[in-house]
């Protein structure tokens, strides 16, 4: 704030230059500055009120048509400034398709199965459960997205970026799987140990992205 002794009774220009851009970047002109988006706002309104329409004419929905385009045209624009609405990763994830199959089982409710088919020996139905519930895990985490038409080839691709650590053990996972599923393979304990391992690593590991930003 100025003190009557600070202001010359008579300032030159250059003195009173000085004194108008010194009161001008005090705080509270600064945050009375338009944004981006008031200018814009100001800038269309500006514009609509400009429009000369010829009189006699049906012109009434011309207007409406227009605020319309103008509405859309400011909705991209804010999505390509702030980008798209992040999914809140607390809301529950909806259980449906898992590989051609409608299984709404939790991820734990299929690693149950696995470790009850792996006690009496049936590798197979073991390896096939285990590595649904990896899946289903990582989508309940929201790590990755599961579609209905998502393999298990798709699901350690996605997985991998997350993890890229593992990305050939996901790979060799998934190729498994596909044996055990689609190929009539047995399956062997060795294939289900490394696949319990593997399963055991990501279950609550911190994917690579969300890693950074906590290290914020």
């Amino acid at each position: 704030m100025f003190l009557l002794g600070d202001v010359p009774v008579d300032p030159s220009a250059p003195d009173a230059r000085q004194l108008l851009q010194g009161e001008l970047g005090r705080p509270e002109y600064q945050s009375a500055k338009p944004t981006w988006l008031d200018q814009a706002a100001s800038a269309v309104e500006h514009w609509l009120n400009s429009l000369v329409l010829p009189s006699g004419g049906d012109f009434g929905g011309i207007l409406p048509v227009l605020a319309t385009i103008v509405l859309v045209a400011l909705i991209v624009v804010a999505f390509i400034v702030f980008g798209r609405p992040r999914r809140n990763r607390s809301a529950p994830v909806e259980l449906g398709s898992l590989f051609g199959s409608d299984d709404r089982r939790s991820s734990a409710e299929l690693r149950a199965s696995a470790v009850k088919a792996a006690r009496s020996g049936d590798y197979r139905t073991a390896i096939e459960e285990l590595y649904r519930s990896l899946a289903r895990r990582q989508a309940e985490r929201t790590v990755i997205r599961i579609d209905p038409g998502s393999t298990a080839q798709d699901v350690a691709l996605r997985a991998a970026v997350s993890y890229p650590g593992e990305a050939g053990r996901l790979a060799s996972a998934a190729r498994v799987f596909d044996e055990v599923r689609y190929l009539g393979a047995s399956g062997t304990l060795e294939s289900y140990e490394q696949l319990v391992a593997l399963e055991a690593t990501l279950r609550d590991a911190v994917p690579a992205g969300r890693e950074r930003i906590g290290a914020r």
